[in-house]
């Protein structure tokens, strides 16, 4: 079975889709919890499948140094590695070209790292990282770019858009031709919406099953995020998927299906999780807070998740007020479970026509 993308339906912005891909089905708009090192942290895989999460995203420069590439690839790629049979997607590595810049020298060819497990000098370039995530055997790569930060130095800006693009161009030929993956393309160009325009045209001219973009929620102000993503995704090809890369929160995922988005990441509701921050249907939730001591309702009982239904915000206060480690399983357990609960609402009233009234009734809330 080859990989491909099918639209089922528009509501206005919003997009109904299936991505369809040997090891499964995601139904898009899709939440990917982030499991850099081939893992969701503090869950077990079965509790990743009981959120119904439809895939995962791992990370290849993490994985390159830790536990090293060929003892994944001995084992036949990721899914046999992590017991997780469903799709996954690795990130190419360009982030971090952004988050260890410090230790970070970019040339032409690559990205020079120090690496910060040992401080050892480690190089990749588009090739290196295309090859590697085949080892993986991931099912969604991405190309190799540089990430810039947040900035308004629009030369600057440019000019990594540009190293980006010829990157682009040496991970597809890297790639090669696979029809059981997919390969994503990369727009950036910062909050410059001509610069977006001009890296997705040189990225369409390439041609990749998927674009994502890049260089958002690294700083900017919402609005500024949604603009751009407004003035670019629906440009980008009706029929393939679209992918809204390290973002976000509730409010940030209802605004931006609304201009057009299919896919996300973010480390959000597992990050939260270990720190006592719990997302619901009536906003966010510091467990930490006193008041929940006197508090033996649960976060959700209609969520289908025991984290969700089984345990008292009572209990859980008390668990991560004594840094037991079960706060941790049982908060990110229910926030990754509510995120898939939310993105399934979200697809139901895209297929009844009735995105924009959900987007209207719960983002005031879920965006505080």
């Amino acid at each position: 079975m080859s990989a491909k993308f099918s639209l089922i339906n528009e509501d206005r912005g919003a997009r109904l889709g299936q991505i369809i891909t040997p090891r499964g089905v995601i139904d898009t708009p899709a939440f990917m919890p982030v499991g850099t090192a081939a893992t969701v942290k503090a869950l077990t895989v079965e509790q990743i499948n009981q959120t119904n999460s439809q895939i995962i995203l791992c990370n290849t420069y993490h994985l390159h140094l830790r536990p090293g590439i060929e003892r994944i690839q001995r084992v036949g790629g990721l899914h046999n590695f992590m017991n997780f049979q469903k799709p996954i997607l690795t990130d190419s590595g360009g982030f971090q070209v952004m988050s260890l810049s410090k230790n970070t020298k970019i040339t032409e060819d690559g990205a020079i790292f120090n690496s910060h497990v040992d401080g050892k000098k480690i190089f990749i370039s588009p090739e290196i990282s295309i090859d590697i995530q085949k080892k993986l055997n991931s099912d969604i790569i991405m190309v190799f770019d540089e990430c810039p930060k947040y900035s308004k130095e629009k030369r600057m800006i440019k000019d990594s858009m540009n190293l980006s693009t010829r990157w682009a161009i040496r991970s597809k030929k890297e790639f090669g031709i696979n029809s059981n993956k997919m390969l994503f393309g990369i727009v950036q160009g910062g909050i410059f919406n001509d610069l977006r325009l001009e890296s997705l045209n040189k990225l369409k001219e390439i041609e990749f099953d998927g674009y994502a973009l890049g260089g958002l929620a690294v700083g900017e102000p919402q609005v500024e995020m949604f603009n751009t993503v407004e003035a670019i995704s629906s440009l980008m090809d009706k029929n393939k998927p679209r992918y809204l890369m390290g973002s976000g929160t509730p409010g940030d995922l209802l605004g931006a299906i609304k201009r057009g988005i299919d896919m996300f990441d973010c480390v959000l509701p597992t990050r939260s999780g270990r720190n006592g921050l719990a997302f619901t249907w009536e906003g966010k939730i510091n467990l930490r807070n006193a008041k929940y001591q006197n508090d033996d309702t649960p976060l959700d009982k209609n969520i289908h998740c025991p984290a969700s239904n089984l345990y008292s915000k009572n209990y859980l206060n008390h668990l991560i007020n004594c840094n037991e480690i079960l706060a941790s399983t049982l908060i990110t357990w229910h926030n990754v479970a509510f995120f898939q609960d939310l993105m399934k609402k979200i697809r139901n009233a895209i297929k009844n026509s009735k995105f924009i009234e959900f987007h209207n009734q719960h983002f005031k809330r879920l965006n505080a």
